[in-house]
């Protein structure tokens, strides 16, 4: 089994490498190619909502992701925001989610959870052990040749 784990500052820029370097695991590891771009898609979605959150609550730490590759390939992304915030716009009404008022931060990481199950069929999330923050946990089925 071999991981391969990042960590980078919470700036979008690093967001693109985090998604290449993701899609060149996940090839490694026998992900089949029609998957790729919902690998690609998906690891964005997730380091574009860590990165969100760490802005809007000004929290300097590193984002970090783990890929690993064994009986599947798992991605985790975790961030360190409060669980309160990366959970709070899950809960609020469609309705609410067009709210002009809403920061485009805000809109980044509630809508990012609905993102994601479309990207993802074996996704978890879940409080980092720590307390503070959150794992996104995404898993794909690889064949090996």
């Amino acid at each position: 089994m071999a991981t391969v784990r990042l960590s980078f500052s919470p700036a979008p820029v690093h967001v693109r490498t985090a998604r290449l370097v993701g899609v060149a695991v996940a090839r490694r590891a026998g992900v089949a190619e029609e998957l790729l771009d919902e690998v690609r898609l998906a690891i964005g979605e997730a380091c574009t909502r860590a990165v969100a959150l760490h802005n809007q609550y000004r929290i300097p730490d590193l984002v970090m992701v783990e890929m690993s590759d064994s009986d599947s390939y798992m991605v985790r992304v975790i961030d360190r925001a409060p669980i309160e915030a990366s959970i709070g716009l899950t809960k609020l009404p469609p309705d609410e989610l067009a709210d002009e008022s809403l920061t485009d931060e805000a809109l980044t990481t509630g809508v990012g959870f609905a993102l994601l199950a479309g990207f993802v069929d074996d996704l978890q999330v879940r409080p980092v052990d720590e307390g503070a923050g959150t794992e996104v946990r995404m898993v794909w089925p690889v064949h090996r040749r």
